[in-house]
């Protein structure tokens, strides 16, 4: 997937971040108060259409039922691994935070306190970089300061390790590394060559989060329509590659050097995060792992 112009899709996903903050906060499934910054004309348009029609519009919902949901609970998920490895101390403490694929992710500043000045590493197309950091600069004062190195990389030609380490990356650094949105659009030998890339650049023991799709092989309509959605993003020049089956996935990351921590489907993350009735949709999955020494 060649990218010569800012993701739309990343700016979709950071617009499902904005609308849940028109949510009352004891309902929310993710607090994001920066991603709004970062729309565009259009999904600022839309942004400011479901806040005018109050909690009731569910205009995501419409059209992929559970997708907005899920978006939000993998983004959750993958904040409280993150908490939690940013409050380790001594010799497991984590030094650096890598985001592949960063897109209009906002976590450099939501977690500016617990990063404490460690850098974060965003990676990303030049187009949608660019206008990110764009965006950063004209609005730096609504934002807190951190430490934020954005790495430009044309994955079609190269690879984010040297781009990376010129960045200022540590190699082989405890690190904590963030994979979101991305798996299911890339070859099985691309997958298999970004774990490997990885495991080489940073310390025993790093923690990876990342989601995965899977085809859902149920003989009822809802699977039908899951599939058939599957289909549709190939139309639209996005097409999902990559496919691993949760019962599966294990096996997978040991084979590729990963030991796996934790594993959240649809069922699970629904009980965790969702606080009212929406569903989230059923055929992705989220994980935590980590490398093996």
């Amino acid at each position: 997937m060649q990218e010569t112009s800012p993701s739309r899709t990343a700016e979709v996903v950071c617009l499902f971040r904005a609308l849940e903050q028109r949510r009352e906060a004891a309902a929310r499934i993710l607090d994001d108060p920066y991603a709004h910054l970062f729309l565009g004309r259009s999904t600022t348009a839309a942004l400011r259409a479901a806040m005018a029609a109050g909690p009731l519009a569910e205009l995501p919902e419409r059209f992929l039922p559970g997708l907005s949901a899920f978006v939000l609970a993998r983004h959750r998920f993958m904040d409280d691994a993150l908490a939690r490895a940013l409050a380790r101390t001594g010799d497991e403490r984590v030094q650096q935070l890598v985001v592949l694929g960063a897109g209009y992710d906002t976590r450099a500043w939501r977690f500016a306190e617990a990063l404490a000045g460690r850098p974060v590493f965003e990676i990303d197309f030049p187009s949608t970089s660019k206008r990110k950091d764009d965006i950063a600069t004209k609005t730096a004062r609504s934002l807190p300061g951190t430490v934020v190195r954005r790495v430009q990389v044309d994955f079609l030609r190269e690879t984010f390790e040297e781009p990376l380490v010129r960045a200022g990356f540590v190699r082989g650094a405890a690190t904590f590394v963030v994979w979101e949105g991305v798996s299911m659009y890339l070859t099985r030998a691309a997958v298999k060559a970004t774990l490997g890339l990885v495991r080489t650049l940073c310390a025993p023991g790093t923690e990876l989060v990342l989601d995965c799709w899977f085809l859902l092989d149920a003989p009822d309509l809802r699977a039908a329509a899951h599939r058939f959605s599957a289909n549709l993003l190939h139309l639209l020049g996005e097409p999902v590659l990559f496919g691993i089956h949760p019962e599966d996935v294990g096996a997978f990351l040991a084979r590729e050097g990963f030991a796996l921590i934790d594993l959240a489907d649809a069922a699970a993350l629904t009980q965790r995060y969702v606080r009212d009735q929406r569903s989230v949709y059923p055929a992705n999955f989220v994980v935590h792992a980590r490398s093996a020494a």
